[in-house]
């Protein structure tokens, strides 16, 4: 009973089984890890932006940029003011030219029109039918050359007609002196009175008068028919045509026939200062012919040479300038009338004068004065004393000796005693080379700076992180 009893229980309670062994890893375990982890890392980065909204780091960063910046612009001022204190002391590059000597032409310069010396306009002197136009617009025209040919018929039948009441009128003459001379034969006779003799005479003046009446008719009838001829008054270049063929034309029509102007010679008339008056009186009281050369408008290309012709006989009151004429033969028709010219007159001329060029002279406190270079290359200030000045070129009075150096380019930047370069004698690529150079240090110097402070706000920025994180 007990062993069966016993073996009930053993069936009802079996033995413990033996402890199983550790499980595998669940497979999802690995990314809530990671989950976590991301979950601290965005929790950290939150904690970290209200640190730094609460404690405004960057506005200290941009006190302390400020004081760098303001140190450093100071450093940079300073650095600046050494380098342009430098730049004051290195030497200036100029130009330099050497006074000369030479002839100095004395030349005044106006504004002047060309004006032809005959514009004509052709007008009929009698009235009738414009039969043909002998000329084309434009035409260069020699002196009496057939211009136009009004119907001459009209006036060839006056003419006849005159021709014949002069015939008549040469025959009565010649009756009536026949008469007198035989009353004068019978009045040496005593046969008829004298009253008879004198009144034949008096018949035959009146005849002769008549007979001279007729031959001045048959005159102007020629002279008609001269006229109907119309021909070139002056040599020149016809105009445009103003009246067609076919027209009835008379002598008080404004416009004529056509108007031709006189090109060769042709004359300029320009204006000079009262002031230039007796310089020019003198060399044309003493028979001298003076040159004049008229320029285009920009006053760079010469159109034609000639001499001064004569002179106004008063002056302007109200400019105070007087009027010249100058004439020109104009061979090449490069002065056109009503044209606007620049006239250069030359008045006489300075023989061996000390010239230097225009640049060279400057205008101060002082006066005029131009920079001498002296055999150290450097400078010093002399006050000269100017003369007639020719474009570019100025003839200096006193002050400057043949030979002399003086500066005509860079003077903006020399005072006295300032040293200076002559390009010619240190070439441009040097400078330049040195120049970049330079530029290349500053600008990598400038890049350094910039980069140090770029990694110096990284790493401010990382240590508050690092701050933000730990908390």
């Amino acid at each position: 009973m007990d062993e069966q009893q016993k073996q009930s229980d053993t069936s009802r309670n079996p033995p413990p089984a033996p402890a199983p062994a550790s499980p595998p890893p669940v497979p999802g375990s690995g990314p809530r890890r990671s989950r976590r982890a991301l979950w601290l890392v965005l929790a950290v980065v939150v904690i970290a932006a209200i640190v730094l909204v609460r404690w405004h780091p960057w506005r200290k960063a941009d006190e302390g940029a400020s004081a760098a910046a303001g140190a450093s612009g100071a450093h940079t001022g300073r650095a600046g003011g050494g380098r342009r204190g430098a730049f004051a002391n290195q030497p200036q590059p100029v130009k330099v030219a050497s006074v000369t000597q030479g002839d100095m032409p004395i030349v005044i310069t106006a504004l002047g029109t060309v004006t032809p010396l005959a514009n004509v306009t052709v007008r009929t002197q009698l009235s009738g039918t414009l039969q043909t136009v002998a000329f084309q617009e434009g035409q260069m025209v020699k002196k009496d050359e057939l211009l136009a040919q009004i119907d001459p018929r009209p006036y060839q039948i006056s003419l006849a007609n005159a021709q014949g009441t002069l015939a008549k009128d040469m025959a009565l003459l010649q009756t009536a002196r026949l008469d007198l001379k035989r009353y004068q034969t019978l009045l040496s006779q005593d046969s008829i009175a004298s009253q008879q003799v004198d009144t034949q005479a008096s018949l035959v003046k009146q005849y002769e008068g008549q007979v001279q009446s007729d031959k001045a008719n048959i005159d102007t009838f020629k002279l008609d028919l001269t006229y109907a001829r119309i021909t070139a008054p002056v040599a020149g270049r016809v105009g445009l045509r103003q009246v067609d063929p076919g027209n009835y034309v008379t002598p008080g029509d404004a416009n004529g026939i056509v108007v031709i102007t006189q090109l060769q010679p042709i004359s300029v008339i320009f204006t000079t200062s009262e002031d230039n008056l007796p310089a020019i009186l003198k060399q044309l009281n003493g028979k001298t012919k003076m040159s004049v050369t008229a320029y285009d408008r920009t006053n760079s290309t010469s159109l034609e040479a000639g001499y001064l012709e004569t002179i106004d006989n008063q002056i302007d009151t109200t400019t105070g300038t007087v009027k010249l004429r100058a004439t020109f033969a104009n061979t090449g028709n490069m002065l056109f009338p009503n044209q606007f010219v620049n006239a250069r007159l030359l008045v006489d001329v300075i023989h061996n004068a000390t010239i230097v060029p225009t640049s060279a002279v400057l205008n101060g406190s002082i006066g005029q004065f131009v920079y001498v270079v002296k055999p150290d290359n450097t400078v010093t200030v002399r006050k000269v004393k100017v003369g007639p000045v020719d474009g570019e070129r100025t003839s200096i009075a006193s002050g400057l000796q043949v030979g002399e150096r003086v500066v005509t380019d860079g003077s903006d930047r020399l005072k006295e005693g300032a040293k200076i370069t002559i390009p010619a004698e240190h070439p441009a690529g040097a400078s330049g080379a040195s120049g970049a150079s330079s530029a290349s240090g500053t600008a990598g110097a400038s890049w350094a700076a910039g980069a140090s402070g770029a990694s110096g706000a990284h790493a401010h920025r990382h240590r508050h992180a690092s701050q933000a994180s730990s908390q």
